[in-house]
């Protein structure tokens, strides 16, 4: 059960985070709660700490939203492809945490870790 519910969390955690990389750097600026991608505080404040005044340049360029939006859209993609083997990764996730069985010969042999050392 805690490796169905694993899965649930990590495909909604990345549609979250995709469908917020993919639209955040083209949201117009003055709509909703969210400013200009390339004219926000912490992006001057960072800026003016760092010296380097030509990052908010950089920043609002389209070739960085573009690649944000890239990332975004990969992350989109991971949650599809989870969606599709949500069965597969469930049963590799119940193997890789269930406790491994020793077989009857390991487990009759008693196990001396220290016999190579001097004791």
């Amino acid at each position: 059960m805690s490796a169905k519910l694993s899965v649930i969390f990590y495909i909604i955690l990345c549609i979250e985070i995709g469908l917020f990389l993919t639209v955040l750097p083209w949201w117009p600026p003055g709509m909703g709660i969210f400013s200009d991608w390339g004219n926000n505080y912490f992006l001057l404040y960072a800026a003016r700490k760092t010296g380097i005044h030509g990052l908010q340049a950089v920043v609002a360029s389209g070739w960085v939203r573009g690649a944000v939006s890239g990332v975004g859209i990969l992350n989109l993609g991971i949650a599809f492809w989870e969606i599709f083997n949500f069965k597969r990764t469930v049963t590799a996730l119940q193997n890789q945490t269930s406790p491994e069985r020793r077989s009857t010969e390991d487990a009759a042999q008693p196990s001396d870790h220290l016999s190579d050392y001097e004791r």
